[in-house]
């Protein structure tokens, strides 16, 4: 079901307490310093810093982070700095657990009502999707969302084969009864735009596979870098828009 809410911002967003957690580890075996990488002269820190002030949502921007070179730069752009003990330094820490760090680290203060978690490596991303998403969270009171795109039908996951002794095999035996692409329900995967999290349903279940998290459906061009190739698409993407990072 989709929903077409038209509220003011003010009224829905204004009494809730809304703030920006960026993950910005300094390890990537894909690209080294990933997460400091420029398109147009600017980082891919700073691309997500500018779009979170241009919200003007939040009450808190944050990083989370190991790497001193991260966190200095991420200083200069008034980011409120949470350094990662060496236990959640790792390449296969949770988003959970960085998130569930970052509140333990500001828990003198007031817990948020949500958090939006905004990858450094998705730099294209639109303000009226977040906000939109934001308002029909709260009004439906939906647990969070994930913006995600719906992938096409000749990469279903009933159709994906694996290779065992040698021998093709299908990924998923369901696969088998699916004789055309009719047949084939519709899915969805993240892309890392942003992801919405009601602080007390995330801390209660203790993962971001929640219950009720609405599918933010992404209906504009995006990219999740995670090769040199992904980065050079994503220079291109803006090229194409006129060489600007534009969050409108």
């Amino acid at each position: 079901m989709v929903y077409n809410i038209k509220y003011n911002i003010k009224q829905l967003i204004k009494k809730k307490k809304i703030i920006a957690i960026v993950p910005a580890r300094g390890g990537s075996k894909g690209i080294r310093n990933k997460n400091l990488k420029k398109i147009n002269n600017k980082s891919l820190i700073q691309i997500t810093s500018e779009f979170i002030d241009k919200s003007k949502i939040f009450d808190k921007k944050i990083i989370s982070s190991d790497s001193d070179r991260i966190l200095n730069h991420a200083k200069k752009l008034n980011f409120e700095l949470v350094r990662r003990p060496k236990n959640l330094s790792g390449d296969r820490i949770s988003d959970f657990q960085v998130i569930q760090n970052c509140l333990e680290q500001i828990r003198k203060d007031k817990l948020p009502d949500f958090v939006v978690y905004l990858q450094p490596t998705a730099p294209i991303r639109k303000i009226s999707h977040l906000i939109k998403t934001i308002k029909l969270v709260i009004k439906k009171n939906f647990n969070g969302s994930w913006s995600v795109n719906k992938i096409d039908k000749k990469f279903h996951p009933l159709k994906i084969l694996k290779i065992k002794d040698n021998c093709l095999n299908l990924y998923f035996k369901g696969g088998k009864r699916i004789i055309a692409r009719q047949m084939l329900d519709p899915v969805f995967i993240r892309n890392g735009i942003f992801y919405i999290f009601s602080v007390k349903s995330i801390l209660r279940k203790k993962t971001i596979y929640l219950d009720k998290i609405y599918p933010s459906i992404t209906s504009y061009k995006s990219i999740n870098i995670d090769t040199i190739e992904d980065l050079n698409k994503a220079k291109k993407l803006v090229k194409m828009n006129k060489n600007s990072v534009k969050f409108k």
